[in-house]
């Protein structure tokens, strides 16, 4: 079956498709992770997007029920290069192409990744539409133009879980987690670093999570723009000084603006597992993993109570920060890794020992 993905700027490529059929919009952006295909499908802070993966083959170890980040895939549509239908792994239970047909995730082959991903890079993300029932390029345009784009959507809703759940029973630290989209390595890191996990709905007050009397609260990644959350940055904002925290991703943007900072989107975002970051204190790179088009603006930080504690080395944008005086911090970046390098998992060690001190 053809498909087609069309750019809002009239950009054009044309493939074939090897997931669901339809037509679905979203903002297009590049991964450049070599592996890990599956946890990118199902991060939900992918909702909204269109990822297109720079690594040429994508599918050649097949899909599991282990490796999935969520409860179900996220992204709007899924862009290869090359897609293999053999899988070739002693984990694999099904094709990557089986995997998007019964999720309903339509993915294309066979294009310019390369071309596509330059395009990104000196243009911007751009919205856009993939399709496999309608191949007329002007009205794909057209209809690309007018979806709705990330900026001043709210999708933590969507993808944020309603009921209460209990992740583990056991564990020295009783931590809440705001789920704004919460990866399950998140969850899993926290249970390792002997902490008791409870994850709360994003709409959640202050009041009910400190009911709960927790030790911790973690601020969880999630999809789309920041400014768009004002509820989130009230409850986060009213946590502030009354418990520790830690912010990830979105998290961290949660907290840059409820303490009176601004965020502005990146021309392309960081979206890959080879994000280079700086620890301003001990000097200390890490390669990180990162999911976001958004940034906090350093400039627009009250240097009083805040400290820049991590850099980007590409962009020199903000990639994490604390509190001087209370038990505060937060990172733009993804400690858990899932897919990628896990030089940042010291983190989650972090959060237990201010919890201890806190205590």
């Amino acid at each position: 079956m053809n498909a087609i993905l069309a750019l809002e700027d009239g950009r054009v490529f044309r493939g074939k498709s090897f997931g669901a059929s339809g037509e679905r919009f979203g903002e297009v952006v590049f991964n450049t992770s070599m592996t890990g295909y599956q946890e990118i499908l199902t991060d939900p802070s992918y909702k909204g997007q269109i990822v297109t993966m720079t690594y040429p083959m994508i599918g050649n170890y097949g899909v599991n029920d282990e490796d999935a980040e969520s409860h179900r895939p996220f992204v709007e549509g899924f862009v290869v290069k090359e897609y293999s239908k053999i899988a070739s792994s002693w984990r694999s239970q099904k094709t990557l192409g089986n995997y998007l047909v019964e999720n309903g995730i339509v993915g294309i082959e066979g294009i310019d990744t390369r071309a596509l991903t330059l395009h990104i890079r000196e243009s911007g993300s751009k919205k856009a539409v993939l399709s496999t029932i309608d191949f007329d390029e002007n009205s794909l345009i057209e209809k690309a133009g007018k979806s709705p784009g990330l900026s001043g959507i709210d999708l933590v809703k969507e993808v944020t879980q309603p009921k209460d759940r209990q992740w583990n029973k056991n564990g020295r630290y009783e931590v809440v987690v705001i789920d704004c989209g919460v990866k399950f390595n998140i969850l899993r890191e926290l249970a390792r670093n002997d902490c008791r996990v409870t994850v709360v709905s994003a709409s959640t007050p202050a009041k009910d999570i400190l009911s709960r009397k927790p030790d911790g609260v973690l601020l969880s990644n999630g999809p789309g723009d920041p400014a768009a959350l004002p509820y989130i940055v009230r409850t986060t904002r009213e946590l502030i000084g009354k418990i520790p925290i830690f912010g990830i991703c979105l998290g961290h943007q949660m907290l840059g603006l409820a303490f009176g900072g601004k965020t502005y989107k990146l021309k392309f975002g960081h979206h890959g597992g080879n994000q280079p970051v700086k620890d301003l204190k001990t000097g200390r790179v890490s390669i990180t993993v990162q999911n976001h088009g958004f940034c906090v603006d350093i400039d627009t930080l009250n240097k009083k109570d805040l400290e820049i504690t991590h850099i980007n080395l590409n962009d020199r944008t903000l990639e994490g920060m604390r509190h001087k005086k209370l038990p505060i911090f937060s990172v733009q970046f993804h400690p858990e890794s899932a897919p990628g390098p896990n030089d940042a998992e010291y983190l989650f060690a972090k959060f237990a020992q201010m919890m201890k001190k806190n205590a």
